[in-house]
């Protein structure tokens, strides 16, 4: 069985009964970790990887990303919500073909990888066949990473004489199909979810249905909370009389939930993804990370559209922790006349929210987030050395605060390096970047060519 050790690392576990090594080793073998402490000997065979200088954390888990937008990189920071709406799901999402879906999706995965996730939960709501489903799938399979599939439904202008998507019930056979085949493994490498649309954005037949599918099948229902008017006021009240809602449903957004049907989701186990920059920028609202932390719950974090910006996750938890602080410290000025006496929100909680938190929300906590011995050897190494991050004072706040892309030496998923030395270990690298380029400029052409042609 192949061994490999990091030596002389600084070693931040999120694992409670570990904690922090200023000096330590981590043993991997086969796909596990076996043992973490500040020495361990091993077989001569073993590869060891010198980790003076380094910092050894959990693979990052980014918690919603529609990765099939890869391909439109940029194309919509401009945009609020509502042009997001019109121009991305009634507009691009309905000239894109298989192809497009797989290319974006394999780039973009890893592009994950690259930047330290090793947990990717791709939210793909543009399937309206079989086959760009199957292409999305085979993009994650392929680009390596342990991934969380949350099958969706597309949000197309309606034709004549077809039903509104919001009163469109999620495709059971089509789930069932996926389990069948391509997902079945609920422990495998890429497993299925359910990205529904929630009371928010369908009818309340619709999110019965849906709400009760997840149930039956075992899986995650995730959905959108937010933007514009719900299409069903009072659906959640009556979703929670049914016994719907609990411990395995995840909102994304909520920045609009009323206080009261909060503390009531919190009190029944629901979990929440926050992208807080997308959030902001759009114009969903503030994020709800400090609501949540009030409440003794704490978010997961998500990148949400690379169409609108970076696939940064170790950003995208910095931006939610200094925008918390911020509206903190306003707060407490507005109260009490100056800041806190000390911060709100120590760095270790934004570290969190992309490691240990994400592993609960998919209900992984026993299997990834933690470098703990017996779970799957998921994990990154940071260069400490690097110009930027040197000197060292406090790890996890150079993990939270200072590192970018340019210190993510290496990633390792299930016992297997995926980067080393800074490098992505991808075969054929710019043929994939060129199909992507390929595939964001005919979509641009053939959007552009249907709106002369209107």
């Amino acid at each position: 069985m192949r061994r490999t050790l990091i030596r002389s690392a600084t070693v931040i576990s999120m694992d409670d009964a570990i904690g922090d090594l200023p000096t330590g080793d981590v043993l991997v073998e086969g796909s596990r970790i076996v043992d973490v402490r500040p020495s361990i000997d091993v077989a001569a065979d073993t590869e060891i990887v010198d980790g003076r200088g380094r910092i050894v954390i959990p693979g990052l888990i980014n918690a919603h990303m529609h990765t099939w937008q890869t391909g439109l990189r940029g194309f919509a920071a401009n945009w609020t919500l509502l042009e997001y709406f019109r121009r991305m799901h009634a507009g691009l999402a309905t000239v894109f073909r298989p192809d497009d879906i797989y290319v974006a999706t394999l780039v973009g995965a890893l592009n994950q990888i690259n930047h330290g996730v090793t947990t990717l939960v791709d939210w793909c709501h543009n399937n309206p066949t079989p086959d760009h489903t199957d292409a999305a799938v085979r993009g994650l399979i392929e680009s390596g990473i342990r991934a969380a599939f949350f099958h969706g439904s597309p949000k197309p202008e309606p034709k004549p004489g077809e039903p509104h998507f919001s009163e469109v019930p999620h495709p059971r056979r089509e789930v069932e199909r996926l389990l069948a085949g391509p997902l079945a493994d609920r422990d495998g490498l890429v497993t299925l979810g359910l990205a529904i649309l929630g009371p928010h954005y369908s009818t309340l037949d619709v999110a019965m249905h849906d709400f009760r599918l997840a149930r039956e099948l075992k899986l995650i229902a995730s959905m959108h909370q937010g933007g514009g008017p719900a299409k069903t006021p009072g659906g959640w009240e009556r979703l929670i009389e049914a016994g719907l809602v609990g411990a395995g449903i995840n909102i994304v957004h909520g920045n609009d939930l009323p206080d009261d049907l909060l503390d009531r989701m919190v009190d029944l186990g629901v979990s929440f993804s926050v992208t807080p920059e997308n959030e902001m920028i759009q114009g969903h609202g503030f994020p709800i990370t400090g609501r949540l932390l009030k409440r003794g719950v704490r978010p997961t974090i998500g990148i949400d559209l690379e169409s609108v910006l970076a696939g940064d996750l170790v950003s995208a938890a910095r931006v939610a922790l200094s925008m918390q602080r911020a509206l903190d410290n306003a707060e407490s000025r507005k109260t009490s006349g100056t800041i806190p006496a000390t911060t709100t929100i120590p760095v270790r909680e934004a570290l969190r929210w992309i490691t240990t938190e994400g592993a609960r929300m998919l209900g992984r906590e026993r299997q990834i987030g933690s470098l703990t011995p017996g779970k799957i050897a998921d994990l990154v190494i940071v260069n400490a050395s690097d110009l930027d991050l040197h000197p060292v004072h406090d790890p996890v706040a150079t993990v939270v605060m200072q590192t970018s892309l340019a210190n993510i030496e290496a990633v390792m998923i299930g016992g297997a390096w995926k980067k080393r030395n800074g490098r992505l270990l991808v075969e054929g690298l710019e043929t994939k970047k060129e199909l992507l380029s390929q595939s964001g400029r005919r979509l641009v052409q053939d959007i552009e060519r249907q709106g002369r042609a209107a």
